[in-house]
């Protein structure tokens, strides 16, 4: 079952990373973030609004070449992973990907991993609507 937290649009990063500070203070120890979007529509924002709330000071940056980046701030560590290059539950096996707990993990192109998102879940999808403008929707799912 989902149901629907809100649709925000976005007209900048900085919009972004505020729409994402507003989630974070909802987020808790064991909390998943599947991320929707194509390129360059902001999920890597999104993150670093995320962060700024659960990790202050972490510098975060896109994960796709190291697939996991990892943040910690005052009792809380989160894991950023992006799910461009994983294809099956293969590849999740092996980058350890089910041995990541006691985190919150937020996770770009969970589109590619639909079979292994959590029972309760945060879904966001950020759609361009043009070069700067960005129609975000918020959804949790149970």
């Amino acid at each position: 079952m989902s149901s629907l937290i809100n649709t925000y649009i976005s007209t900048s990063p900085d919009e972004t990373e505020e729409i994402a500070r507003e989630l974070a203070k909802k987020l808790t120890k064991g909390d998943f973030v599947a991320m929707y979007g194509d390129l360059g529509a902001g999920k890597t924002a999104f993150t670093r609004g995320l962060g700024s709330v659960l990790c202050p000071g972490e510098p975060v940056s896109s994960p796709t070449y190291a697939i996991v980046n990892e943040y910690y701030g005052d009792g809380v560590r989160l894991c950023h992973f992006d799910m461009y290059r994983i294809t099956d539950d293969e590849d999740l096996y092996s980058i350890g990907f089910y041995d990541y707990e006691d985190c919150i993990i937020v996770c770009e192109w969970s589109e590619n991993i639909e079979f292994a998102l959590p029972e309760e879940y945060y879904k966001v999808t950020i759609r361009r609507k043009d070069e700067n403008t960005r129609e975000i929707t918020i959804e949790e799912i149970r």
